[in-house]
């Protein structure tokens, strides 16, 4: 049955793109493999749950294809959570393995978005830099002090906040965002398929 098909393919697709964004940075994965899944999660599944169902369309003539607006949700979902899956992958890494430092700010970019990068008090390199939203404000100038949680494995950001985060408002962005695009993207290839059948030539 079509919408059997299209339910698993949907689930492959928001599966594929929710669980490498999220897992990147809570195994740790090395970075010749976190690379291409991230480049899976965010790109390369997203624009498969669209392209697919699309070209799926064997028997009708190129002039007549269409593309079920549904699939722009899975599309517009499969990014989003792979963005967001980083960063809640990211917030578990630090509770998990997170250790707190007194750092310094040895420079910072602002040039778009605030990026500070540290150093702690005992002299070694905290990587990544610190995010404009985790503690690196436009007051913040070099040879600011801050007490930071950062990632030993360098993967995670860290970040200045004192208090863990409310990683309840983050499971429901992204099991919504997840529900979306294997609902929509299910129906929009069940509708594709359906065209196929109408208007293809036997």
């Amino acid at each position: 049955m079509d919408w059997i098909r299209w339910l698993l393919f949907s689930l492959v697709c928001a599966g594929g793109s929710l669980g490498l964004a999220w897992l990147g940075p809570v195994v740790p994965l090395p970075s010749w493999v976190r690379a291409p899944a991230g480049l899976l999660a965010v790109f390369v599944l997203p624009f498969a749950s669209v392209l697919v169902p699309m070209l799926s369309l064997r028997r009708v003539p190129r002039k007549k294809r269409k593309l079920a607006w549904q699939l722009i949700v899975p599309l517009t979902a499969g990014v989003a959570m792979g963005v967001f899956g980083t960063e809640a992958g990211g917030d578990v890494a630090l509770a998990d393995r997170g250790r707190w430092t007194e750092a310094v700010v040895v420079d910072m970019d602002d040039s778009g978005t605030n990026y500070c990068r540290l150093r702690s008090t005992d002299g070694w390199a905290i990587s990544p830099s610190l995010a404009e939203g985790d503690g690196c404000e436009d007051w913040v100038e070099e040879g600011h002090e801050m007490r930071v949680r950062y990632d030993p494995e360098g993967i995670a950001g860290p970040t200045e906040d004192t208090g863990d985060r409310d990683s309840g408002s983050d499971g429901t962005l992204l099991a919504s965002l997840f529900g979306a695009a294997v609902v929509m993207g299910t129906w929009g290839g069940v509708r594709q398929s359906r065209w196929d059948r109408e208007y293809g030539v036997a």
